[in-house]
């Protein structure tokens, strides 16, 4: 079932779609990604979920139901009505935050991530924010709500993990730092990003492996050769992240390759290594749609 209790504007007018929960890190996220693209149209979106038969307000739906299909549906209204209150104050948060905010209300989720990906799809905004609790290691790689968001998402999606405060700082006016390898799809991000943060400067780096390979004729010429300290995805994203620290940028910014696996997309592993290990916001970039003319 799927409940709409805000009418959004026609498409393609540049907003932002904003994914809150209610928690600390995805008010963190409003906060550090109004610094990154301030002045922005946004909508706050909430994906809401019935009880949890375990908690203590279900139980106490229970005693008033007369049937199953009762307590679904007080369970439902009870949820519905706390989404509500949950979007109320992220669009709180967003106007503070100096953006033009309005709510979405959708419910009932079957995956946060995988939802809030499709709502994406079906509004089509200029980028997806989400918040990410920063879990490392095998939490970090299974069940992330925003890596999700960036596995499937037909937009860019901005990932904002927990920040140091010189890194918070940096987000006002950093620049946007551009793992570059030469590819079609790293040309893409380049270009989305130069439009998603202008003014603000974008830098195209490449990352070459320790005995210096990795080449590519599409890199920009002015691009900073960077040198792995080891092989893999994860040496590709700690030179990354050096690199974006040592020119306090705000942002990085990463092209993601897409491969068809029963119409699900794929994020490549070097995108993922940067997600966990860039100690910045990072937007991740879908390749371009084929025969899409949209701006």
């Amino acid at each position: 079932m799927v409940v709409v209790t805000s009418t959004p504007r026609a498409t393609g007018d540049g907003f932002l779609l904003v994914g809150f929960d209610g928690s600390p890190d995805a008010a963190h996220a409003i906060t550090v990604a109004a610094h990154l693209l301030p002045g922005r149209p946004v909508r706050v979106a909430h994906i809401w979920t019935s009880l949890d038969p375990g908690s203590v307000l279900y139980r106490r739906l229970a005693h008033r139901a007369s049937t199953r299909e009762h307590l679904e549906r007080l369970a439902r209204h009870e949820a519905a009505a706390a989404a509500d209150g949950v979007v109320a104050h992220g669009v709180a948060l967003a106007r503070a935050a100096g953006w033009t905010a309005e709510p979405v209300v959708r419910g009932e989720h079957t995956d946060e991530g995988v939802d809030l990906a499709a709502l994406a799809a079906e509004l089509r905004p200029r980028a997806v924010v989400v918040g990410s609790r920063g879990l490392g290691g095998v939490r970090g790689l299974l069940g992330s709500v925003s890596e999700v968001v960036a596995h499937r998402s037909s937009v860019p999606v901005l990932v904002v993990p927990p920040l140091l405060a010189d890194e918070r700082a940096a987000a006002t006016s950093g620049p946007a730092v551009v793992g570059h390898d030469g590819t079609a799809a790293a040309a893409h991000a380049h270009a989305v990003a130069a439009g998603l943060f202008a003014p603000r400067a974008v830098v195209p780096v490449h990352v070459e492996g320790p005995m210096g390979e990795g080449d590519a004729d599409g890199v920009p010429p002015d691009a900073p050769r960077l040198r792995a300290d080891g092989f893999g995805p994860a040496a590709v994203a700690e030179a990354i992240a050096r690199e974006a620290a040592a020119r306090r940028a705000g942002v990085i910014v990463v092209g993601s390759r897409q491969r068809s696996l029963l119409r699900e997309v794929v994020l490549g592993s070097h995108a993922r290594a940067v997600l966990h290990d860039g100690h910045r916001p990072v937007l991740v970039v879908p390749p371009e749609p084929e025969g899409d003319d949209d701006p």
